[in-house]
């Protein structure tokens, strides 16, 4: 469910694209930061060492020490990556280390992450990411430096979580200014907490790591965000590592005999082909290899409030539960102004790829949830929360988790492609 704060508020939202960048730029590592030989490159020691020369990092710890994350304050209050078994285990989010350096790309700075925070919508009539009146072409796209590529305030901090704080000053495509105060703040959970909330039994042959995200953010400017002056959503977007054998897993409410388009969308980069999506009545299944790029969203009509992926290769489920409001209505950000503002997506998948040109910013996978559109008053509030949950271990405690929380068996995961 969706928190509201201080109000009751009506709300409305959309999502699309995060991946539109057709051609990001490539910076070099600087080589003096490159490594950490005392752990291998893939290990959560590794890509700590790393960031570690970039920002001051905070690392949080569940009660055994060995689940972390890492999550980074000078990169917009992003969950970098985490691990469920201490530092020589795998790193589990997707590091773009060539993003690293001293000259900002002009459209995004894909510095990666596990767990992001942005605003939308991207396009549409109320668009952040392109100016008044611009042609809404790549040329002309540009993530809002706020939550691109500036540096955030920690307002609070332990060893268990980390509240960070933003101002951020905003125009929309319709030429609107927007002052939006922000706090998130990232909480690791606890065995007991992820077993409460979740409603399963961890076994001992299972490692977890496991975080909440709750994002707020309030209307700081004088007048109230409508559908004449257009207004944010909430944005969180989750990058991973993909492998030969991961899928993504999306359940929805059953549509047994309806048009499939009216649960998801599955043309945002050109038609996904049929060997990379499949879907039952009430589950959909995407490749997620990083060798073909292809992205999908499910309708807040037809959406649950779980999603995930499964890596058969390395044994780990991946969870993600995040509010979600089927009657509010979410925004369109897809690149046109022609389609209605307030009809949407709730939840997304992208699969990254090559490029027509051969290059390619990945690879990686993506889930990603977004919140109604925040129609806020002046002084207003509103959040939008998402956890991730990483399970790893043995396949027959996996499984179960899998059938409580997705619906569906590893073994349907694993011979559906």
């Amino acid at each position: 469910m969706f928190k509201k704060i201080g109000f009751t508020l009506s709300i409305i939202i959309i999502m699309t694209t995060s991946c539109n960048n057709p051609n990001p730029g490539q910076k070099a590592i600087p080589p003096e930061t490159s490594a950490d030989t005392s752990f291998p490159e893939g290990s959560f020691g590794y890509d700590l060492h790393f960031l570690k020369q970039h920002d001051s990092v905070v690392v949080l710890k569940d009660e055994s020490g060995h689940s972390k994350i890492i999550v980074s304050p000078k990169y917009q209050a992003k969950v970098f990556t985490s691990t469920a078994n201490g530092d020589g285990a795998a790193s589990i989010g997707w590091v773009n280390y060539k993003a690293f350096g001293d000259t900002l790309d002009p459209h995004m700075n894909a510095y990666g992450g596990e767990n992001r925070f942005w605003l939308g919508p991207e396009g549409g009539k109320f668009s952040l990411f392109f100016k008044p009146g611009a042609k809404m072409v790549f040329e002309n796209w540009k993530t809002p430096a706020a939550f691109d590529s500036e540096p955030w305030d920690v307002t609070n901090k332990d060893g268990q979580s980390v509240t960070m704080h933003k101002n951020m000053e905003l125009t929309n495509y319709k030429g609107t200014d927007l002052k939006i105060s922000v706090n998130r703040t990232v909480k690791i959970l606890q065995s007991s907490t992820i077993e409460n909330t979740l409603g399963i039994t961890v076994d001992t042959s299972v490692k977890v790591v496991a975080y909440e995200t709750d994002n707020v953010i309030t209307n700081a400017g004088k007048n109230d965000w409508t559908e004449s002056s257009g207004m944010p959503c909430i944005w969180i977007l989750d990058m991973f590592k993909p492998s030969a054998a991961t899928v993504i897993v999306v359940p929805f409410k059953n549509a047994a005999g309806e048009d499939f388009s009216k649960v998801a969308t599955t043309n945002y980069f050109g038609e996904i082909p049929a060997d990379r999506l499949k879907h039952m009545d009430d589950v959909l299944y995407f490749k997620a290899d990083g060798k073909s790029r292809g992205k999908l969203g499910v309708s807040p009509l037809f959406a649950k409030y779980f999603a995930g992926s499964y890596d058969s290769q390395n044994k780990l489920l991946t969870i993600i539960n995040y509010d979600l409001d089927s009657t509010a209505k979410y925004l369109n950000q897809e690149w046109n102004t022609a389609k209605p503002s307030f009809v949407g997506d709730a939840v997304n998948a992208y699969n990254d790829g090559p490029l027509a040109n051969g290059t390619q910013m990945g690879p990686f996978y993506e889930i990603e949830s977004v919140s109604p559109a925040a129609f806020l008053k002046s002084g207003q509030s509103f959040s939008h929360r998402q956890s991730v949950f990483h399970f790893t271990g043995e396949v027959k405690s996996l499984d179960h988790i899998a059938k409580k929380l997705l619906g569906v068996s590893l073994s349907d995961i694993e011979k559906v492609f």
